[in-house]
């Protein structure tokens, strides 16, 4: 056994080349042909049941696995059309062929108990054919197809690929079929050819599988090798050339160093590549089981699933199950496999690509933790989103692929604005718009947002389609909430959505006691939209921490959405928490700015924190588009004013002003505001400014005169002549001393 190289580390290197200790990989591990497996040793059950700048702007595994029981587009959508993944260069057949095929002493584990075979000792090599000493299984490490020889009269043997865990990988042309290239991958040696026989013809359903994101079988065959009793089966299926998820890993920790993963962005894009072909196979009865990045390759723009050796029908309780330590779901010996298992396989390997950990030892069936994975605590929402789909419950876990790639392409909206200060705004599959802005206001004052605004504004959840009332709840309107109330009473069936507008119009209507037994009588089915109400009902009793803890599991459970951030993100301004609102305002602005929330909500925890000039840049990045643009820019204009405004701040907030089309009595209000911000810092410093402020110098008789001006305004405007004289009598007040 290797000892690790790693500076203070007394641990020794695994037969996958990881300490097992330290869990980290050899510092200068060689680069490998093939891709190493992830485990040591097999068994097998039968299968049962910071500051922001706001601007406006392949090859199988060569080890064993652990057993228990369309046709493509020529380019990619790899992550959503919102990030850049590097292209991998198409691989020519040829190069990947082997010279020397051999496997490796410390590769070699019998294939039915898992155990180390054909080692060497005493300084003799180890047997490459012969028995398990564990349980007699006849091994062999030596290729059983040589070059030129013919499978079926119609798959010409080119030489090897790989090794993986059921033998030898072959390239071969098929010569029946344009000497297209293609891949046969043996079937588990059962000894037996009428065994062989069924199992091939099992396994048949596989060649149905149609989706640009699978690798298409082409065929199942027989070969019976020259002076062999039994046949051999085969999959014949398409040559993918490319590198696999694990090769690009391994090929970063060697340029880069030995905890190096893929860039968040990337691996995310991968995962909702391969959530889609995932999900089409649960569409059609299939589970995958074994998903992990060896089994993933890019090929130019396009990723493709390999190895479909351990694809399984869904009602199956009889087959092995094949799967990898550390990626397979903990319930899968008691259990069996499910879409839920493969969901947890998907968790695991996003994790391991981004993720340097311990993956299949000290973490085999949790994840790290925030201090141990900075990325996770810097990514809140993607470490969420981990938890859920790697739940130790199958219940807790996503209900399919598909609900999972919407909430995953949700973070990866994060992820992206986070990089580069661009927001990536998208549609929720979940929640409405904000219905309307709270705490939007053009003044800098620190006032929090009533408990009652922040619920009329907050995204409102859509109704579940699969509902039986969902189509009678389309047409039910959104007006006073006596009538609606009034309405929801002739549903055909009190169902779980009608329950629940039920409850959120008794909440609009003050009705807080009704609204909770509504809540209280949901059934465990209505999920994630229960807490949500439940938080609506906890804000509006003003039980502040109550409605937090219940917009976190909202949160937790939607990872991807924003609704749920801006919830907590009120709930903390309104508990004083200060930080944790300034985070979650921050990642929902940075994200999408039509959450005009948001944007002001960032702005006030920003000025309560005395970063004026963030709180300014915020207000300024709201959209020109939107309705607030204006109250954004004046609220910008009073922050900057604000005590104590400095000299470069007034002569700013005078310019800005000057920029904005307003009405005459608007504009005469704010100028009269800034003016007297200027004259107080006149006064307060006892000097006179370089600067300009509305076309008036920095000193005390300019800044007297315009103020006059802007009373005298004003006092021309007013609607009543008590507020014109009062007006005119501070335009005398503050105009300056003349013999006039």
């Amino acid at each position: 056994m290797t000892a690790c190289s790693r500076p203070g580390c007394a641990g020794n290197l695994d037969d996958d080349g990881f300490c097992d200790t330290c869990g980290l990989a050899a510092p200068d591990t060689p680069a490998l042909v093939a891709a190493a497996p992830v485990t040591t040793s097999s068994s097998r059950t039968s299968g049962t049941g910071p500051s922001t700048a706001w601007t406006a702007a392949t090859t199988p595994a060569s080890g064993p696995s652990r057993r228990t029981s369309g046709r493509s587009s020529t380019r990619g959508l790899l992550g959503a059309g919102l990030v850049e993944v590097p292209r991998v260069p198409y691989r020519d057949p040829r190069t990947a062929v082997l010279a020397d095929p051999e496997v490796p002493e410390d590769k070699r584990f019998c294939s039915r108990c898992g155990v180390k075979v054909g080692r060497g000792r005493d300084g003799r090599p180890g047997r490459v054919e012969g028995f398990c000493t564990k349980c007699g299984h006849r091994y062999s490490f030596t290729p059983k197809l040589s070059p030129g020889e013919l499978v079926h009269g119609q798959y010409e043997v080119l030489g090897c690929l790989a090794h993986g865990g059921l033998g030898w990988i072959y390239l071969a042309l098929d010569r029946a079929v344009a000497d297209r290239w293609v891949v046969l991958k043996g079937l588990l040696d059962t000894g037996d050819t009428d065994a062989m026989a069924a199992a091939v013809a099992e396994r048949q359903f596989l060649a149905e599988v149609e989706h640009p994101n699978i690798v298409k079988i082409h065929n199942f065959v027989q070969h019976r090798e020259p002076g062999g009793d039994t046949a051999t089966g085969y999959i014949v299926m398409e040559y993918v050339g490319g590198r696999s998820v694990k090769e690009m890993i391994k090929e970063r920790r060697r340029e880069i160093g030995p905890r190096e993963c893929l860039p968040l962005a990337q691996a995310i894009a991968y995962a909702l590549e391969v959530l889609p072909a995932l999900g089409y196979l649960h569409g059609i009865g299939l589970l995958y089981c074994d998903f992990k990045p060896d089994n993933v390759i890019q090929t130019e723009e396009q990723l493709k699933l390999i190895d479909l050796g351990a694809v399984r029908r869904a009602d199956d309780q009889v087959s092995p199950v094949y799967g990898t330590v550390g990626y397979q779901a903990p319930e899968i010996a008691t259990a069996g496999p499910s879409v839920q298992s493969d969901i947890y396989t998907v968790g695991r390997a996003l994790a391991v690509m981004c993720i340097p950990f311990d993956f299949h030892r000290t973490h085999r069936d949790r994840l790290p933790s925030p201090a141990e994975a900075p990325l996770l605590g810097e990514f809140e929402s993607f470490h969420r989103l981990l938890l859920r789909a790697t739940a130790t419950e199958p219940a807790h876990r996503f209900a399919s692929a598909e609900e999972m790639k919407e909430q995953l392409t949700g973070v990866l909206r994060e992820v992206l604005a986070a990089e580069d200060g661009q927001p990536r705004p998208g549609l929720s599959t979940e929640f409405t718009p904000e219905r309307r802005g709270f705490g939007v206001s053009a003044g800098a004052e620190q006032v929090r947002p009533a408990p009652r605004s922040i619920i009329d504004a907050l995204p409102v959840p859509r109704v579940d389609e699969a509902d039986p009332a969902a189509a009678f709840l389309a047409t039910v309107g959104a007006g006073d909430p006596a009538h609606l109330i009034d309405e929801l009473s002739a549903a055909p069936e009190s169902t779980v959505e009608v329950r629940l507008r039920l409850a959120r119009a008794r909440i609009e209507l003050g009705d807080l006691d009704a609204a909770a037994r509504d809540l209280a009588a949901l059934p465990p089915s209505a999920g994630w939209r229960a807490d949500w109400h439940r938080g609506l009902l906890a804000l509006a009793a003003e039980r502040f921490a109550d409605a937090r803890a219940a917009f976190d599991t909202v949160y937790g459970a939607i990872p991807g959405e924003l609704a749920p951030k801006l919830a907590l993100a009120a709930c903390a301004e309104l508990l004083g928490d200060l930080a944790t609102a300034d985070r979650y305002y921050r990642v929902v602005w940075r994200t999408d700015r039509s959450y005009l929330s948001a944007g002001f909500g960032l702005a006030r925890t920003l000025l309560a924190r005395g970063e004026r000039a963030e709180a300014v840049d915020v207000l300024h990045s709201v959209p020109e588009t939107s309705n607030h643009y204006v109250t954004a820019r004046l609220a910008a204009i009073r922050a900057r004013t604000g005590d104590p405004a400095s000299e470069q701040d007034l002569v700013a907030a005078g310019a800005a002003l000057d920029g904005l089309e307003l009405d005459a009595e608007r504009r005469a209000q704010v100028s009269r505001d800034v003016l007297e911000a200027a004259h107080a810092w006149v006064v307060r410093s006892g000097q006179t400014g370089s600067g300009t402020v509305l076309s008036c110098r920095l000193d005390d008789q300019e800044l007297r005169l315009g103020l006059e001006r802007c009373y005298r305004t004003l006092a021309r405007q007013a609607q009543t002549a008590a507020e014109r004289i009062a007006l005119v009598d501070r335009a005398n007040e503050i105009r300056p001393r003349t013999w006039v």
